[in-house]
């Protein structure tokens, strides 16, 4: 079976967790499917196909680029709808997986598509949208879901959320969870520590893009009152990620509260630099508001860190109840009294979650096409 996988959407360093999810599983893709049963055709841009060149190591794998730059959004879009069918003609696929809701509008009656729909933000939170991307994702998140012939969820919060919203049937949609790799390998924390001037053990983490829903103003405030305070608990934050629509606020925000000197914006790093900062971090804080899955406090987990984190949207089920919950995502004094329960307890253990193994769900996704594949006959 010749799968087609659509990466025109990825750009590079900048497209947050939906790229971690993709190149995890395409990683599990390339250690762990059956090479008997499956090649794979990777439909690529112009900039963004050297990132997975990796990948092209092995004979199971194949580029094809396409005359479209991610960057540039708008007309990647129109060109996805008018050239990835064609492309995929020309390469005989017999089944397109879509990792994002970004697929072509029209159903194609001859190849059967799989997309991923990771969240619907914009149906909670119209006011995180422009007005002309809020009514763009309403109609793209219908018409993709209406014209794929399986949807992908990341969680069964996302499931419930296709079935009430969208008013999709449950059987077309299936629920499998985000895979959590690259977790291995890790820096020599002596480098970061010069680099960032942080101690072990003394400086809060997180791993977050700076967008309005991730909330990180709160945990700005949650900073400049340990400071103010002068509690006996650390008073730096390391915040990685990429950029996003909220970044000139919040850093106006640090520079308003006077905490440069405790707030260090790292920008995206590599997977080895982050598991380090993960490993010697006092406490994780994830202070989302709305997450379709959310791999970060998994991650933290995994080395033994202590993870504060919310109740909303798929936190609570993702995590399975073993971190530790603010019930008011707003709330300082909410954040600095479990921050403080937390620093008087001894012993944490690392939380190996079966369920995001990447071998195991490299075959959920490996079944999932080989059911689809059967359905039509390939």
């Amino acid at each position: 079976m010749r799968i087609g996988i659509d990466l025109i959407w990825v750009k590079v360093g900048k497209s947050g967790g939906a790229e971690s999810y993709i190149r995890n599983l395409l990683d599990g893709f390339s250690k762990y499917v059956d090479k008997n049963k499956i090649k794979f055709i990777l439909f690529l841009s112009e900039d963004n196909h050297e990132s997975f060149n990796k990948y092209l190591k092995d004979i199971n794998f194949k580029k094809v680029i396409l005359p479209i730059k991610s960057e540039k959004v708008f007309y990647r879009i129109i060109k996805e709808n008018l050239l990835l069918d064609r492309y995929a003609k020309k390469e005989k696929i017999d089944l397109m997986f879509v990792p994002v809701y970004s697929k072509p509008l029209m159903k194609n009656k001859k190849i059967p598509y799989i997309t991923t729909i990771h969240d619907l933000q914009a149906l909670h939170y119209p006011e995180y949208f422009s007005k002309i991307k809020n009514i763009w994702l309403r109609f793209a998140w219908k018409r993709c879901a209406k014209t794929a012939d399986r949807i992908i969820a990341i969680s069964n919060y996302v499931k419930k959320d296709i079935e009430d919203k969208l008013g999709i049937d449950s059987k077309k949609i299936s629920v499998i969870y985000n895979p959590i790799s690259g977790l291995e390998n890790i820096s020599d924390f002596k480098k970061l520590k010069e680099k960032y001037n942080i101690e072990e053990n003394k400086y809060y983490y997180t791993v977050s893009s700076l967008l309005p829903h991730k909330n990180l103003k709160t945990l700005l405030y949650v900073i400049k009152k340990i400071k103010e305070e002068k509690y006996n608990i650390p008073n730096k934050l390391v915040i990685s990620g990429v950029g996003g629509k909220s970044e000139p606020e919040i850093k106006e925000l640090i520079n308003k509260l006077d905490i440069k000197n405790e707030i260090i914006l790292t920008g995206f790093i590599s997977n080895e630099e982050r598991n380090s900062l993960y490993k010697n971090a006092n406490i994780f804080l994830f202070p989302s508001i709305f997450e379709g899955f959310g791999m970060p406090p998994i991650e933290a987990m995994y080395f033994g860190t202590p993870v504060i984190t919310t109740t909303k949207a798929s936190l609570y089920e993702i995590t399975k109840g073993k971190a530790f919950y603010v019930d008011d995502p707003f709330k300082i004094e909410l954040w600095i009294k479990k921050i403080l329960e937390l620093n008087n307890k001894n012993e944490y253990f690392c939380e190996k979650f079966e369920e995001y193994n990447l071998i195991k769900i490299t075959n959920e996704y490996f079944n999932l096409f080989l059911e689809i594949g059967k359905k039509n006959d390939l």
